[in-house]
């Protein structure tokens, strides 16, 4: 069906089952985070702001989520998916200060070396951006194949 001939009350039920999508799933994430956070909180005693640092990451991933959720249907919503890849990979990189973590406990420091960790969480978002960035150009080339096929 082409895009102008839909009328008002049918673009309007597409927008709001779309809104209506996200905000499930956002709900649903949020209530996994909010299990999962009750069983983490002992660490945010042993590691400072720890707490702040997940609910900055759940906060910017869901707000990508249901941008990408609403623009399902078009090429943005390939880039919301290769910006929270990126996203994720930047976050861990700035969070988790390169690899390298200092510890400093009842007077004692300790330095724990997770690059081997930070490097395989980069290379498994690296596959999720290059999985939207592909998903982006097949969408971008069946566009273009059905406006050359109307000619």
């Amino acid at each position: 069906m082409d895009e102008k001939s839909i009328g008002f009350k049918e673009r309007l039920r597409r927008i709001t089952l779309k809104i209506l999508k996200a905000t499930i799933k956002a709900a649903l994430l949020y209530g996994v985070y909010f299990v999962l956070s009750m069983f983490l909180a002992p660490i945010s005693d042993v590691v400072p702001g720890f707490q702040q640092m997940v609910e900055t990451f759940v906060t910017v991933y869901l707000f990508l989520m249901i941008l990408g959720e609403i623009t399902s249907g078009t090429v943005f919503q390939h880039f919301f998916g290769a910006a929270k890849a990126l996203f994720v990979i930047l976050y861990l990189i700035f969070s988790l200060n390169g690899g390298v973590i200092t510890l400093y406990f009842q007077g004692a420091q300790l330095m724990v070396d997770i690059r081997l960790f930070l490097m395989v969480a980069i290379l498994l978002s690296l596959l999720g951006f290059a999985k939207s960035v592909l998903q982006a150009i097949n969408f971008l080339n069946e566009k273009a194949q059905m406006e050359s096929l109307k000619f």
